[in-house]
């Protein structure tokens, strides 16, 4: 294992053991807000600081039997060669184990999170196909055994969704969807096309972690224009025969966000705060992280909504992901909700590219 890592692994060690100290301080213990965030703080740490005194035992116990090769007996020897191979494969695990603890973590990725789909170019094809892509990515969460709530949407009339908006609640849920942010491509033949041509439309896929209250960005009441409105729908008793259908305008950024889903206008308000507020800070977040990502190199998640990730070619029957170069004949399965077999690949992408990283830092 490099220098520059073990001198990093070694700092976790003293802050963790500071950390130690701390909990235990009437101080500390006084203030909740800082006996959370240190708890939370030791917790993260322990694992690693653990796997790394594992590490250790490892090496020490390689080392040992190192020494031992050199012993007059043959069966001491020979036991040693053993023990040697064994610690060998240990160091290797361990050290392996203590780069992808290492690895910088999103702080936001264990969150719900709001996806929204928005047809692009393509007309009513590309509603359409928001539909075919809000359909895939509802029962992928089924397997998940994650629980997906509509936001707020606009049908079009030839089917799908101009516009959708979903929360998604499940553990892990952002650091695993927000991997579907970006451009996303169809090429097919429109059922309304008569000789057979090929039609290229495109949808927008925008993830953004739902943000615990706690956290929330503040927003001043004075900055929002709330309207009523009554809510539309198929009709039945989904239908508001009030006007509980809330419209939330952040007037300094223009940013629109409504919510008609649920029945109680209090409810409405509450979800469109929630994704206001989800909005807003993904704005600043890309606005703080747009220096970070011109000087490095981000092959996954650059969170960008303009970039094109992904193509759907349905003559060819194939699904290309365009930041890995990997290409799937496998469509009707991914649109059925197999997204894993994209995101494995994507993930592991995204692990060997932080690793390097890992590696080239001087920490």
């Amino acid at each position: 294992m490099q220098a520059t890592v073990l001198t990093k692994l070694d700092t976790l060690v003293e802050r963790y053991e500071e950390i130690q100290v701390l909990l235990g301080s009437s101080e500390i213990l006084n203030d909740q807000v800082q006996y959370r965030a240190l708890t939370k703080e030791y917790a993260q740490l322990e694992v690693v600081v653990l796997c790394f005194k594992t590490y250790q035992g490892a090496i020490d116990d390689l080392e040992a039997a190192d020494m031992m090769l050199d012993d007059d007996d043959q069966e001491i020897r020979n036991m040693a060669l053993d023990e040697s191979e064994n610690a060998k494969i240990l160091v290797e695990k361990f050290s392996n184990d203590l780069q992808l603890l290492l690895l910088a973590k999103d702080s936001n990725d264990d969150l719900n999170c709001y996806i929204e789909i928005r047809a692009g170019a393509g007309g009513d094809e590309a509603a359409i196909f928001a539909g075919n892509l809000f359909r895939m990515y509802s029962k992928f969460i089924d397997t998940k055994k994650w629980r997906l709530e509509e936001i707020s949407s606009n049908t079009s009339e030839k089917g799908g969704y101009k516009q959708i908006i979903a929360k998604i609640e499940g553990n892990g849920a952002y650091g695993l969807m927000k991997f579907e942010s970006g451009g996303h491509r169809v090429q097919r033949v429109p059922e309304t096309e008569s000789q057979g041509r090929v039609h290229t439309s495109a949808c927008t896929v925008v993830v953004m972690p739902e943000i615990p209250e706690a956290d929330a960005i503040s927003i001043n009441t004075a900055d929002l224009k709330v309207d009523t409105f009554r809510a539309s729908g198929a009709g039945g008793q989904h239908v508001n025969k009030t006007d509980s259908a809330i419209r939330i305008t952040h007037l300094p950024t223009g940013t629109v966000v409504e919510c008609q889903e649920q029945r109680s206008q209090h409810k409405n308000r509450a979800q469109a705060m929630s994704v206001l507020q989800a909005r807003l800070q993904q704005s600043e977040d890309e606005k703080n992280q747009a220096e970070e990502h011109d000087l490095r190199r981000r092959l996954v998640a650059s969170g960008d909504r303009s970039e094109r990730i992904r193509t759907y070619n349905y003559p060819q029957g194939r699904v290309s992901d365009h930041r890995i170069n990997l290409t799937l004949y496998s469509l009707n399965e991914i649109l059925d909700g197999n997204l894993n077999a994209l995101l494995g690949p994507i993930l592991l992408e995204d692990q060997a590219d932080k690793l390097t990283q890992l590696s080239e830092s001087d920490f």
